[in-house]
């Protein structure tokens, strides 16, 4: 990556790049979702995150065509469900024709679903879908290190990107760590923390009182400052502002460090141990 700026890029182990932030779109559907993802355009975000399961592609791919911007100055990534593990390239397909786009620029397996223990096919079904052209970028969400071993074992094929959930409550160190090791980008989902932002704390706090930022502002800074991808969602054009305004202001290593000792090992926002959660 370079260094952090309003224009850095992470290259990723196949040669691609993406944005140092990205937009979430969880829930953002209808007209106003549309809305809600022009507004974002306009301040500057530069990728979209969505899913089948989110059921808002169309409007992802709405708003990009009303944007005014060219279909290459926008990532557009999307999320293979668990019911389709075995019709990936399908899914990939599909989710074209709803974006009316004819490639994507990141496509992940949502859910390992071990229970079903056909994440291996969905792996497979991206890699032919890459090599088609219908996607620019593989990866996966929700994978554990286990998870990725055993896809890069049995396909020969290392995914460029783990999403997962990752804020001050849930720091996730270690798998940071290993997706490194792999030379995998971490993305961060729910990276403010949603209900449980720790806003509050003083390690949060301190550093916004001291820089004249938000608290969201100190936290989405820490994620770039840790090398992590966040994809912060809000359909408030003034926070998606601020939330994308990150690069006048740096953190110490004594705040990154403190922020990151927030984390709990029950943090988690909900039961979604990718050991166990299961999507359809």
């Amino acid at each position: 990556m370079t260094s952090l700026s309003a224009s850095a890029q992470h290259t990723l182990n196949d040669g691609t790049t993406l944005p140092v932030i990205g937009f979430g779109t969880y829930q953002l559907t209808g007209a106003e979702g549309v809305t809600a993802m022009r507004h974002a355009l306009d301040a500057g975000y530069r990728m979209l995150d969505t899913a089948v399961n989110y059921r808002n592609e169309a409007e992802v791919g709405q708003a990009v065509a009303a944007s005014g911007l060219d279909r290459d100055a926008v990532q557009i990534v999307t999320k293979v469900p668990g019911r389709q593990h075995r019709s990936a390239e399908q899914c990939v397909e599909e989710s074209l024709r709803r974006l009316r786009t004819d490639h994507v620029d990141l496509v992940l397996i949502h859910w390992p679903n071990p229970s079903q223990g056909e994440y291996e096919y969905a792996w497979d079904g991206l890699v032919a879908a890459r090599e088609r052209g219908l996607t620019r970028s593989i990866g996966v969400s929700n994978f554990h290190p286990h998870h990725l071993d055993r896809i890069i074992s049995s396909v020969g094929v290392t995914p460029s990107v783990n999403q997962v959930e990752l804020h001050p409550s849930f720091a996730q160190a270690e798998l940071l760590a290993q997706d490194a090791e792999r030379g995998i980008l971490t993305e961060a989902w729910s990276p403010l923390g949603k209900r449980e932002a720790r806003y509050d704390a003083p390690e949060v706090a301190g550093p916004a009182a001291r820089y004249e930022v938000t608290p969201a502002q100190v936290i989405l800074r820490w994620h770039l400052q840790r090398g992590v991808l966040p994809i912060p969602k809000s359909a408030t054009p003034e926070r998606q502002r601020a939330n994308i305004d990150l690069f006048d202001f740096s953190l110490t290593d004594d705040e990154v460090a403190a922020i990151t000792d927030l984390s709990r090992p029950d943090g988690r926002l909900f039961g979604g141990d990718p050991d166990h959660h299961e999507e359809d």
